[in-house]
């Protein structure tokens, strides 16, 4: 473990190098749609996606730079999504951006460095690089939110997002310094056996997880770190949006993952009552105030705050009584909803983007008024996604929420099975603001909402979106079997 041995960084590496290279040769682009520095952005992401996948199948778990770098089945798998999801993105956002002059080579860079960021923070095993890809991921999408510079919304929201993500950063540098104090290690190894050696001082621990959570707690978006998360969303273009929305909740759940599972699985006492409240003030405030909005990209921020606490009642479910047992199916059950969420997210977003592409932005719940008499194909793409972030069967947001549930109930203790009664009843709550989409889709008159531009790509992408979100649906068991797969793996290491 102790050997510095980079190839296990040869993805993050090559997606460096890309990165710099896209920055290079955007220079020397004359294409006013910048189709060199698009396709040559699509070709690296792909490559990386490909060589994470590849190591994922390969099944090893090698470390690298003096143990502080790690590359496991699980983080492959993740990489390898947030490789996927990061090029369906730029896909969804290429024609949005290119009606509102931010068509530009820094737009695809950042997006590269963001990538980048994910990738290090879903293998990271070292406090420092955990908190290095989160800077590296947040300060690219700071920057992105801005990069309509004479955009009075964007750029407030760039500002709020940035204070305030300054400010988690620092509850969470500080709870690892706390946590670093006491056990006297930064890799996540030693920090999980001194914990279980327990000769350490419990209340500076104490103390050091809740400035962690609140620090995780403002990267997920839930209660009562939440405040940024509908102002950002709405502020920024909403191809920004989908960024900040889509891989990066990958990301966050990884870094939970890390720190709390790997690095302080003996303490999981405590921060597993932390994340019950989290999760469940998060269901009732996104829930309800979800309903009451008439903004879109608004109503879709509360959804995820919502979305977000319902992952992490999974996650709270993996030491029941001090017995470990349900480890592994609480964490896989949290990792598929993560996944299946960011595959929705994808789908809703590149929608609405779809249909902002004629000068106007769609973000009202007004403009997609009569959509099933304009477009009746993307009135049942749109229904589709509502769906199944609603969880209704068959779609795959319904399964993921029943893997929740189950991991909840399979521990037999009164307490979860009575936070499953809970989560199922403020999701019957939140399928109103989902249902209300499709009653405005299908039912209500239109208004002076435009028809969409029809593009073959995009119109093929959204239709590839749509199935795979009914697809893994209808047939969800081979990507839950490869969760539970890597989720083992990773922790029998």
């Amino acid at each position: 473990m102790n050997e510095l041995n980079w190839s296990v960084a040869q993805p993050e590496v090559l997606l460096l190098v890309a990165a710099c290279v896209v920055a290079l040769a955007d220079l020397f682009v004359e294409d006013e749609q910048r189709r060199p520095t698009y396709w040559l952005t699509q070709a690296s992401l792909a490559l990386v996606g490909l060589l994470h996948w590849n190591a994922y199948e390969a099944g090893a778990t090698a470390y690298g730079m003096s143990g502080m770098f790690v590359a496991d089945p699980m983080g492959h798998l993740l990489a390898a999504f947030a490789s996927g999801a990061m090029m369906v993105t730029i896909a969804y956002a290429r024609p949005y951006i290119g009606a509102r002059e931010m068509l530009k080579g820094e737009f695809f860079t950042l997006s590269m460095f963001v990538l980048l960021g994910i990738c290090v923070m879903i293998s990271a095993n070292n406090f420092l690089v955990v908190y290095l890809g989160l800077e590296v991921m947040s300060l690219s999408l700071y920057a992105l939110v801005a990069l309509r510079r004479d955009h009075g919304t964007s750029t407030e929201a760039a500002m709020k997002y940035f204070v305030l993500g300054a400010l988690a950063s620092g509850f969470l540098l500080y709870g690892l310094s706390m946590i670093y104090g006491a056990t006297g290690s930064l890799q996540l190894k030693e920090v999980s056996d001194a914990i279980a050696a327990g000769q350490l001082n419990r209340t500076v621990l104490t103390f050091g997880i809740v400035f962690v959570v609140s620090g995780l707690a403002f990267k997920l978006g839930v209660v009562p770190f939440h405040m940024w998360v509908p102002d950002v969303y709405h502020g920024a273009p909403t191809a920004v949006t989908l960024m900040i929305g889509g891989a990066p909740k990958l990301a966050a759940f990884a870094m939970t993952l890390r720190l709390l599972v790997e690095g302080m699985f003996g303490l999981a006492v405590d921060w597993q009552q932390m994340l019950v409240v989290l999760s469940v003030c998060s269901l009732v405030i996104g829930n309800l105030a979800a309903i009451a909005q008439t903004n879109l990209k608004r109503m879709l921020a509360y959804s995820t705050i919502a979305q977000m606490g319902f992952m992490l009642l999974a996650m709270s479910a993996g030491v029941v009584n001090d017995n470990p047992l349900s480890a592994g199916n609480a964490y896989s059950s949290a990792m598929f909803y993560a996944i299946t969420y960011v595959l929705t997210t994808l789908g809703s977003f590149g929608l609405v983007m779809y249909l902002s592409r004629q000068g106007f932005e769609c973000d009202e719940l007004s403009d997609l008024a009569g959509l099933a008499r304009r477009s009746p194909w993307l009135a049942g793409v749109m229904t589709i996604f509502m769906f199944s972030l609603a969880g209704v069967p068959p779609m795959v947001g319904f399964y993921a929420k029943l893997a929740v549930v189950q991991a909840l109930v399979t521990t037999g203790v009164a307490f979860y099975i009575g936070l499953a009664v809970v989560a199922v009843m403020l999701s019957l709550i939140g399928a109103f603001y989902y249902l209300r989409v499709v009653k405005v889709v299908w039912f209500d008159e239109p208004t002076s909402g435009a028809s969409a531009v029809q593009s073959a790509g995009l119109t093929a992408l959204l239709a590839v979106n749509g199935l795979a979100v009914l697809g893994f649906g209808l047939m969800p068991g081979g990507l839950m079997a490869i969760c539970r797969d890597a989720i083992a793996r990773t922790l029998s290491t």
